[in-house]
C-alpha cells in the first residue's frame, strides 16, 4: 500500500512539475523599426516644393527723376536670405528670369508699371554693385553641415527720363537644388 501511495505522490508530482513547467515557458522575439529620412531644404523656415518666399527687394520711395537706388534682398523677417538642407547635401540657388527682363535699356530685368513703363534694374551678389548676377545666375552653396547659410543679393534699379509716377513690381523664379 505505502508502495502505492508513494507512486500516486509521485505521479502528482510529476504532473505539477509539467503543468509549472508549461506556465514558465519563454519565447523571444524582436521589434524591427525604421524611419527613411529623405534630403530636404528649408527657405528661411520654410519647407515645401513651390512657391516658397525667398524675399524682398523693395527700392523703397523715390522721385520719378531718382538717379539710381540700391537694396539688399531682405528675407519675410529682416536681414539675409536663410537656406537649410540635410547634412551632406550641395544647395545651389538659381535665379532665373522676371516677369519683364530686357524689357528696358539700362539693366538686365525691368520693374513695370502695368502701362507699359519700365525701369530697369539687375541683381547683383556683393554690396559694392560690382558682380552682376546674370537672369540664370547660380549660386553655389558650401556643402551642408545641417545649419543655415545665407545669400545676400543686391539689387540696383536706374532711373530714366520720362518715367511716371507709379508703383512699379516684378516676380522673380527661383530655382533650389540639393
Amino acid at each position: 500500500m505505502q508502495q502505492l501511495a508513494s507512486r500516486l505522490a509521485l505521479s502528482m508530482l510529476s504532473l505539477t512539475l509539467a503543468a509549472s513547467a508549461q506556465a514558465a515557458t519563454t519565447v523571444t522575439g524582436q521589434i524591427t523599426s525604421t524611419l527613411t529620412l529623405t534630403s530636404s531644404c528649408l527657405v528661411n523656415g520654410a519647407t515645401g516644393a513651390s512657391n516658397l518666399n525667398f524675399g524682398t527687394l523693395n527700392f523703397g520711395t523715390a522721385t520719378s527723376l531718382f538717379t539710381q537706388v540700391g537694396i539688399q534682398l531682405q528675407a519675410s523677417g529682416g536681414g539675409a536670405v536663410a537656406i537649410q538642407c540635410s547634412a551632406g547635401t550641395t544647395p545651389t540657388v538659381t535665379v532665373q528670369g522676371g516677369l519683364h527682363d530686357g524689357q528696358s535699356a539700362g539693366g538686365s530685368r525691368a520693374l513695370a508699371d502695368g502701362a507699359g513703363n519700365f525701369v530697369p534694374y539687375d541683381l547683383y551678389t556683393d554690396a559694392g554693385l560690382n558682380n552682376l548676377l546674370s537672369n540664370t545666375g547660380v549660386i553655389n552653396l558650401a556643402t551642408s553641415t545641417g545649419a543655415a547659410q545665407t545669400i545676400n543679393l543686391w539689387g540696383k534699379a536706374v532711373g530714366k527720363a520720362g518715367l511716371p509716377a507709379g508703383t512699379y513690381t516684378d516676380t522673380i523664379s527661383v530655382q533650389l537644388s540639393f
